[in-house]
């Protein structure tokens, strides 16, 4: 895997819910908090019929950014890949999927392709996911379509075998179409002449059946909202790594709620909910609500937008809401500057009142001297005359007010070297959430600790002295060099050699540091090459525990222009492997949308914008 692929890989780890462990062979370092194993997997089906409308929002949560609301691969983040991201919603593709594979997919991931591990969520939440992602190849149109082929011309045919979850869980719509066709021990063959449509449609509407059945949600008797829609609120400037206080699902224009009077008959739905903290008083909550669409071809929608004032407690109220079953909400209120949100609370068949999650605000500064480092760990690796830095900072602010920094695109209380170069940060993938503020980004208080990653370059000519600052105190600190460099300082102690991947980095444990303190360490010498492979060849990911969390650092990412070591001829082989492997799979791609532009799945605009995007990426 070269440069390029890494250092997206490095990214997209960091924004994502995964975990790495170590190898089993590797002494943890001093101080090392071991991170959340990866789940082994079990039977592979769920315990319980999956929810799809848990997997909505799931979806909606951790996989639009990269599939796209209707699973067409057009996340605004998965169009920075630079593999095309599996079209869920393609026919071509949900088709042949079993959900067992997906489930493993999910639950272990596919670096290979950018895809983390979410083992984060419960093996029922993957589960629903899952079942959510396989109805995005289909619509509603043809599972009518399919239970209408499947009564017709299998009259009286039990269900029992299609509500099994261990036997559906193990085939694709597909293999359930052969299935239906060819007849087995336990399927009925339809009668009839019937096309492969037929055959898929059926397929579908079978697979819904394996899915818990929503209950019938009642009509509300006369909605009569008590407060008007409001237009939506402009969103703060934002900063890459920095969450907005509000869901990563797409939007469209409000429908406005019209307000009608109360009559004593009406059904009064109510959403309650209260914000904590200093002059709670009347202050501005907002209300917001998504419903999916039924088809399950597009992802969360906001179609309710109401406001009102907490009371003296910081209670609110919000009555008359519609709240049809799935429908999910949550509530934010701005102060001092900063957005502060709740977390989600979503509707069940046949609630009329629903509680929101109750969340707080807090005083805002500009001190972040409150802010410290509970680890501080650097990553060294040294390429083409450059020694190139990752530093992995967990801090706590244990605080009683929200830190304000009052820039959108540096750290101020983390510090370089003099002379550094290709200077940037992401946060890590276990961070607390970091909010967006007016002119910045803000830290709340959080018992989960913050997490980011530090990156730059130095020259580097067989010696390099490097002074790096610290603006907080940092209560351990851990330097990672490859095998075969020196390091001399007075401020590090020798430790073991690690093996990551194939390549052997030496450990340097250092003493708490006090703020305004200098770690100043001298690298020299060259790192240890094993046979014939440099380190170039890596593909070295390294696990550093953070307080429960797993800080993701990528060895290889260090090689900043695609520099490689390789023989020339191996790597013009490499390059052009990779071509044409790009290239299949962006045909491919081109091809299923252009399926499902002719089978009337995708609407015109849409198609046009994908297509030139794909031509464009194939031309590249």
């Amino acid at each position: 895997m070269k440069f390029r692929y890494l250092i997206v890989t490095l990214f997209v780890l960091l924004f994502s819910a995964c975990n790495f462990s170590l190898a089993e062979d590797i002494t943890p370092p001093p101080n090392y908090v071991p991170p959340t194993p990866m789940p082994t997997l079990g039977p592979l089906f769920p315990a319980e019929a999956p929810d799809i409308e848990n997997g909505a929002a799931i979806y909606a949560e951790k996989c639009v950014e990269c599939h796209g609301p209707a699973g067409m691969g057009d996340g605004d983040k998965g169009k920075q890949l630079p593999v095309t991201v599996a079209g869920l919603g393609l026919p071509n593709v949900g088709r042949v999927a079993k959900p067992s594979d997906w489930f493993t997919m999910v639950s272990r991931g596919n670096i290979e392709r950018f895809m983390p591990p979410f083992i984060s969520l419960t093996e029922q939440e993957r589960w629903n996911v899952v079942a959510y992602a396989l109805t995005l190849h289909s619509s509603a149109e043809q599972i009518e379509r399919g239970k209408s082929v499947f009564e017709t011309n299998c009259a009286g045919c039990s269900l029992d075998f299609f509500k099994n979850q261990s036997e559906m869980a193990a085939l694709s719509d597909a293999d359930l179409g052969l299935l239906l066709k060819n007849g087995s021990d336990n399927v009925t063959a339809l009668s009839g002449d019937l096309s492969d449509d037929d055959l898929y449609a059926a397929a579908a509407y079978l697979r819904t059946l394996s899915f818990a059945a929503p209950t019938p949600t009642p009509e509300p008797a006369s909605p009569t909202p008590t407060v008007a829609a409001t237009e939506a609120t402009p969103s703060a400037p934002t900063t890459p790594g920095v969450e907005t206080g509000t869901p990563a699902v797409e939007t469209t224009p409000l429908a406005t709620e019209t307000a009608v009077p109360v009559t004593p008959e009406a059904i009064v739905n109510k959403v309650t909910g209260s914000v904590s903290g200093e002059n709670v008083a009347g202050m501005n909550v907002i209300l917001h609500g998504f419903d999916h669409a039924s088809d399950g071809t597009s992802g969360p929608q906001e179609i309710v937008t109401l406001e009102t004032v907490s009371d003296a407690d910081g209670n609110f109220i919000f009555e008359n809401v519609e709240m049809p079953e799935g429908r999910i909400f949550y509530a934010d209120a701005a102060y001092e500057g900063v957005t502060y949100n709740s977390d989600f609370a979503t509707v069940t068949a046949g609630v009329t009142e629903l509680s929101i999650p109750a969340f707080r605000i807090y005083p805002t500064t500009n001190d972040y001297s409150k802010l410290v480092f509970d680890q501080v760990h650097y990553f060294v690796e040294i390429a083409d005359g450059a020694a190139q830095v990752i530093g992995v900072y967990t801090f706590s602010n244990a605080s009683e007010a929200t830190i304000v920094i009052d820039s959108p695109s540096e750290v101020p209380f983390i510090k370089f070297p003099a002379g550094a170069q290709n200077i940037g940060y992401e946060r890590t993938q276990d961070s607390a959430p970091l909010f967006a503020a007016e002119t910045g980004f803000a830290i709340p208080p959080s018992e989960t600790p913050y997490g980011l990653v530090a990156f730059y370059s130095l020259p580097y000519e067989n010696k390099l002295e490097i002074a790096q600052p610290f603006s907080q105190s940092a209560l351990s600190v851990l330097l990672l060099v490859p095998e075969g460099m020196k390091v001399k300082s007075a401020q590090l102690t020798e430790g073991e050699l690690q093996n990551f991947q194939g390549a052997n980095y030496r450990e340097f444990n250092g003493a708490p540091m006090q703020a305004n303190d200098m770690l100043t360490f001298t690298l020299s010498g060259s790192p240890k090459t094993a046979g014939a492979e440099s380190n170039a060849q890596q593909n070295i990911l390294i696990g550093v525990g953070a307080l429960g969390g797993v800080l993701i650092l990528a060895g290889a990412w260090m090689y900043l222009r695609d520099r490689n070591r390789v023989v020339e001829e191996e790597e013009d082989e490499e390059e052009e492997e990779e071509a044409i492997e790009s290239e299949e799979e962006t045909l491919d791609a081109i091809i299923a949308l252009d399926d499902l532009h002719r089978a009337g799945k995708i609407n015109d605009e849409a198609y046009q914008t994908r297509r030139e995007e794909l031509k464009a990426r194939l031309k590249n």
